[in-house]
């Protein structure tokens, strides 16, 4: 049963913008200039400091609540589950970026030290992430490539392939951290907002169809040439198909058994989480199975398969990026810098909102540069989260950044005393658990048809982005997705749904005329509404929408009656006319201007041999309710039409105007002899009952303002 409908009854004067104006006194705001704003930045107090020392340490607001009984030990359970994960993760991502597993260890151990001193977010796991890895991937083997010689680059003298790439890693990964550590300093966080949820599911659908065939070698058993650039992703497939009668039985059959295991598990594990105290570990137990069957029938020698090996236990000293490194990775290492952050700071928001406290994008980027220049110099990787990490130490339990740092010392005891257990593990095993944790990403093709029935112009951005990462890489990918992202923008803003309003019978509501069957549209009044800025790349299409909605072009009517006019006056017809017809004087006149004298009545008897366009239109309104700017263009643009109306004895009315747009419309100098403030209406009712007063001629029911709305 519907509810009763309120009642609501407004009883006011009919209002132009100046007599609001008088009857309504507005708050004198006092404006800071620039240099106050300046001045009111670099001054310093007390209370001040204080809140600048616990945005760049948030580890001081979080800790002062922090509640040891209720949370501790969800934090160790959480810091214990999620670093097996991120131990088992780091291996296989590492082999990702085309380094030694080893180096994935490093990658779960520094960046998450400082991490949780900077960082804002409570529960996300920093660490490697598959996408950055694959980023990482292509830049170590264009400059170190598996066969054939390394870029010359002095850093490189006296150093064998291993050695050149993690370089190269670490140098890139440090400057990664610079560039987010620069963007944190100025500010500049705001930007990721540019990177959309549709642009990001689109990148990262690519970037795991990328890693799957990348992992494709580790799981066949087969040596593959690492290919970069455009059609990359072809020439591996075509490389793979090629030897694919070379394929290790034994890495297939060990991968697909640990896909099919760990995949049929987290779907149960779906299934019934919410009965499990903490999620089960699987990716470690398989490994632990894998390692105690290929160390106990010697998979290596048996059956030729690629292990882990012997690792580097403990860690070694830190070093200083290669500056020739650097700048030779410096166009590959921005869009790692925007990626890695733009993946985080989603992750965080998602969980800060759930738990209710605020994240801060800026001091993330603080938090993630200085995270990973650290990690850098003691050879880690470039590091951003894992959403299934992050579930992880979010669901079993973990309130805060503590059970990040117990996941770190679980890396950390892996890399000083247990590396060695790891030595027999198949790296087939390693790209299988890589491959399964790619199913949430590659599900998202699920979304293309709810994307064509929700927004097409999203679908082509998601399509456009997918395709041309695969085919020309991820950082090229990343730049044309961005780029068709924008240009939609300027097709939405360019090209908007103009719309002809009329009156919903018995209310003083508007809507598109097209939309309803019970409307007042009043004769000779056309209502006009652009949902969208006027500035220089629209104002044309304005103009064109305008014209058509009035049914004629002002411009080309205004000629036509100076050349009716012209030709009036030479054939001296007017004596013979009858009294009450046409009746005009003849000022002087310009022929290059599109302007009449006003003494002639257009719409009366003209001569035979005489042919304007009959206009009817008595009054236009212009909606300008979802405008939020205009342009010098615009106003331009804006003035030029308002004067034709004009001329052409149509009355122009302008409707809920920003403040701010009025304003500018001043500065401007778009008022005149002509055009005059008065048009300018705080609503559309009123500027529609000042068109019914002005054309009846008298004070008609309504005038005052009076509403009823059931």
């Amino acid at each position: 049963m519907a509810s009763p409908r309120s009642l609501y009854l407004v009883s006011r004067p009919l209002y132009t913008e100046d007599s609001l104006a008088e009857k309504h006194e507005k708050v004198c705001r006092d404006r800071k200039t620039l240099s106050q704003h300046v001045l009111q930045y670099f001054k310093w107090d007390t209370k001040r400091a204080k809140k600048a020392g616990l945005s760049l340490l948030p580890i001081i607001g979080w800790m002062r609540i922090y509640q040891i009984k209720s949370w501790l030990l969800g934090d160790i359970v959480s810091g214990v589950s999620t670093g097996l994960v991120a131990v088992m993760q780091g291996l296989a991502f590492a082999m990702l970026a085309s380094l030694p597993p080893e180096y994935g260890l490093y990658t779960a151990f520094f960046p998450m030290i400082t991490y949780f001193f900077l960082g804002t977010s409570r529960h996300i796991s920093v660490g490697a992430f598959p996408v950055l890895s694959l980023m990482v991937s292509a830049v170590v083997t264009t400059m170190v490539p598996e066969k054939g010689d390394a870029v010359d680059i002095p850093g490189f003298d006296g150093k064998d392939k291993e050695q050149k790439r993690v370089l190269v890693a670490s140098s890139m990964t440090f400057l990664v951290g610079m560039y987010q550590l620069g963007m944190g300093l100025l500010q500049v966080g705001f930007v990721v907002r540019y990177l959309s949820d549709t642009l990001v599911s689109g990148f990262t659908t690519a970037a795991a169809v990328h890693i799957l065939v990348s992992q494709l070698k580790f799981i066949l058993g087969l040596e593959v040439t690492s290919f970069n650039g455009v059609l990359a992703i072809i020439y591996t497939l075509e490389e793979i198909f090629v030897k694919i009668g070379d394929t290790n039985l034994c890495d297939l059959v060990t991968s697909l058994l640990i896909i099919g295991m760990v995949f049929v598990y987290k779907e149960v594990n779906d299934t019934y989480k919410d009965k499990l105290p903490v999620p089960i570990p699987i990716e470690v137990i398989m490994t632990v199975i894998a390692c105690g069957v290929s160390y106990g029938l010697d998979f290596e020698k048996r059956y030729q398969i690629t292990v882990v090996g012997e690792m580097k236990r403990g860690y070694e000293a830190p070093i200083a990026p290669d500056i020739d490194v650097m700048k030779a990775s410096a166009m590959e290492a921005f869009p790692v810098a925007i990626v890695g952050f733009a993946v985080a700071y989603s992750v965080a928001k998602v969980y800060s909102v759930k738990h209710d406290y605020t994240i801060d994008g800026n001091q993330e980027l603080i938090a993630f540069g200085v995270s990973n220049m650290f990690g850098a110099s003691f050879k880690s990787f470039a590091a951003s989260t894992a959403l299934s990490r992050t579930a992880i130490q979010e669901s079993s339990g973990g309130k805060t950044q503590v059970a990040g740092l117990v996941a770190a010392m679980m890396a950390m005891l892996v890399t000083l005393a247990l590396g060695f257990l790891l030595a027999p593990l198949p790296k087939s095993v390693l790209g299988a658990l890589v491959v399964v944790n790619l199913k949430g990403m590659l599900m998202q093709f699920s979304i293309l048809p709810s994307l064509w029935r929700k927004d097409k112009l999203d679908l082509v951005v998601w399509v456009v982005t997918c395709l041309a990462s695969i085919l020309l890489g991820l950082d090229l990918g990343l730049g044309v997705g961005l780029g068709v992202e924008l240009l939609t923008v300027v097709f939405r803003t360019q090209f908007p749904r103009c719309s002809v309003l009329a009156n919903l019978t018995g209310t003083d509501l508007y809507r598109d005329r097209k939309d309803y069957m019970c409307i007042t549209a009043q004769k000779g009044v056309v209502i006009f509404k652009i949902p969208s800025p006027i500035f220089f790349a629209n104002v044309d299409f304005f103009r064109e929408k305008l014209n058509d909605a009035v049914g004629f072009n002002p411009l080309k009517v205004l000629r036509k009656r100076n050349k009716a006019e012209r030709k009036m006056k030479d054939a001296s017809i007017w004596a013979s006319r009858h009294e009450g017809d046409v009746v005009a004087t003849w000022p002087d006149m310009h022929a290059d201007e599109p302007e009449q004298p006003m003494q002639i009545d257009w719409k009366g008897n003209l001569p035979s041999n005489v042919s304007v366009p009959r206009v009817d239109l008595h009054s236009l309104i212009l909606d300008f309710s979802a405008v939020t700017f205009l342009d010098i263009a615009g106003i331009t643009g804006l003035k030029m039409v308002v004067k034709e109306f004009i001329r052409l004895r149509v009355d122009v009315y302008i409707v809920s105007c920003d403040e701010c747009i009025l304003e500018k419309l001043h500065r401007c100098a778009f008022f005149d002899d002509d055009v005059s403030r008065s048009i300018f209406y705080p609503s559309l009712h009123d500027a529609t009952l000042s068109v019914l007063e002005s054309q009846k001629g008298a004070h008609p029911p309504g005038s005052v303002l009076a509403v009823s709305r059931l």
